[in-house]
């Protein structure tokens, strides 16, 4: 069925909104890419992005709701339902499932009474199973507000999301203080982060990260393996004492033209 026109925002916020959607639209050079910052904006006042928020944005940037619509509903970190203080996201991607990522969202889905994408019935945590948290080293992860929770148990989210519920300070693994979502949302929209010490908290990557940078600089101990820096010639990297070949980038491989034991036949036809 048809639905109605969106409400509009209250007199307050629109004339709040507007002023910050024209201080985000002057960053760009065209008023058109400012649509990704403006659905965060949006956001960050209702908690999700709404008919009325989509309608403020299409006026802002002079498009049709449909035009707006389509990018609303493409990017996933854009709600399109109420949703809690906290967005908890179990990353259920191979590797975070296999280390036991599938127990903690079985675990949390259980233990707070709501499915994926639902919200619990005091508003405070929502759930969801996302694809890769691009932290495979620190699996399994959680996110909360897209902090990251690393190295996570089922028992270990358990806590967290009571400690949430509860209102108890809670510090994820990295990254800077944890915030409601509609506090991250504006900081997504591009407006500073004015909390004490949030933007020295940020960081950078984790040890485990860095492993693999440290053996490539041959930093990893006497018998550390290093692989040839790019736009080096073969055989110009120089592993250290007793090191082996790390990949086929910095080493010849056997082939079937080199090796008599495993020669290659003739291509097959398809079905033969």
């Amino acid at each position: 069925m048809p639905q109605l026109p969106a409400p509009a925002y209250p007199a307050d916020v629109l004339a709040r909104l507007e002023a910050d959607a024209k201080e985000v639209i002057a960053r760009y050079p065209g008023s058109r890419s400012a649509l990704l910052p403006l659905l965060h904006l949006v956001q960050s006042e209702e908690g999700f992005v709404s008919r009325t928020g989509m309608a403020f944005c299409a006026d802002q940037l002079g498009l049709t709701t449909a035009e707006v619509t389509a990018v609303a509903t493409f990017y996933t970190m854009y709600r399109r339902r109420p949703s809690g203080d906290y967005q908890v996201g179990v990353c259920t991607n191979t590797l975070c499932a296999v280390m036991g990522g599938d127990a903690i969202f079985d675990r949390l889905k259980d233990h707070l009474g709501v499915g994926n994408d639902e919200t619990t019935e005091d508003g405070k945590v929502t759930l969801e199973h996302i694809e890769c948290n691009a932290a495979c080293d620190f699996a399994p992860v959680v996110m909360v507000n897209w902090e990251f929770f690393d190295n996570q148990t089922p028992e270990s989210a358990t806590r967290l999301v009571d400690d949430l519920i509860a209102g108890r300070t809670v510090e994820p693994t990295r990254g800077a203080p944890l915030c409601t979502y509609k506090e991250t949302a504006r900081i997504l929209a591009g407006f500073p982060d004015r909390r004490p010490g949030a933007v020295e908290a940020s960081g950078g990557a984790g040890a485990a990260s860095l492993v693999g940078l440290k053996l490539a600089k041959g930093e990893g101990g006497a018998h550390a393996r290093v692989v040839g820096q790019r736009g080096e010639a073969p055989g110009d990297a120089q592993p250290q004492k007793g090191a082996e070949h790390l990949s086929s980038h910095d080493a010849p491989q056997k082939t079937s033209a080199s090796d008599p034991e495993h020669p290659a036949g003739p291509a097959a036809e398809e079905g033969e």
